[in-house]
């Protein structure tokens, strides 16, 4: 087995290998505007690390989200485009789990994601491996009662304090973490999401209303 994972659903570019055991080689870089020009590199620094071609790949793993439109479709594109070329599954995994493995708690806790526009994409665990409901996005004040007390982890924790003040590690999410995480779902037979897009809510770009249709005469 051979794992390559890939997410762009947040501000880090990410990039690892698995090999069915542990993670072999992994590449990330926190750049919110650079999803297409820094995901390919990636993926060839960790195969270079490895010492492997792109054809040893059995699988690939990649992050559906949540996450802003743009950059979440970078890593969802590639991951299928390498699918394709190889003729190897794609797996899907929620992103907001990969941190929430990354983690490593064990108690019931929060993970919470930047969705701009003054909002978060979160989702309560009751474990590292235990979502607990579908991701949501929100404002911050909105939820503040649902998520009192409980440990938080991820970038959106750490921009708004005032409602999660128990921010904890890890900030972005790792390919590493979604490709061992992967791997222990695949050795217990558990199933995976599509490897389509999470959006949660509308992209920012809209028709402008009452937008006027010219037709050849």
């Amino acid at each position: 087995m051979l794992l390559l994972a890939v997410d762009t659903a947040t501000p880090a570019v990410t990039a690892a290998l698995h090999d069915g055991t542990s993670v072999v080689a992994e590449s990330s870089r926190v750049d919110a505007r650079r999803h297409g020009e820094l995901l390919l590199p990636a993926v060839d620094r960790v195969l270079a690390e490895a010492g492997v071609k792109l054809d040893a790949v059995t699988a690939v793993v990649a992050g559906v989200g949540p996450g802003p439109y743009t950059g979440l479709r970078v890593g969802l594109v590639t991951a299928t485009t390498f699918g394709s070329a190889l003729g190897v599954p794609v797996y899907g995994l929620c992103t907001l789990d990969g941190l929430a493995y990354a983690s490593g708690l064990e108690e019931p806790f929060v993970v919470a994601t930047d969705a701009r526009r003054k909002e978060v994409y979160w989702a309560r665990y009751e474990s590292a491996r235990g979502r607990v409901g579908e991701p949501s996005v929100d404002r911050p004040a909105d939820i503040a009662e649902q998520v009192a007390g409980l440990p938080a982890v991820g970038a959106g924790a750490l921009i708004y304090p005032e409602t999660f003040p128990d921010a904890r590690e890890p900030e972005h999410v790792s390919a590493g973490a979604l490709a061992s995480l992967a791997a222990e779902k695949l050795a217990a037979g558990e199933e995976f999401l599509p490897p389509l897009p999470l959006y949660l809510r509308r992209p920012d770009a809209q028709v402008p209303k009452n937008y006027k249709v010219v037709t050849p005469q």
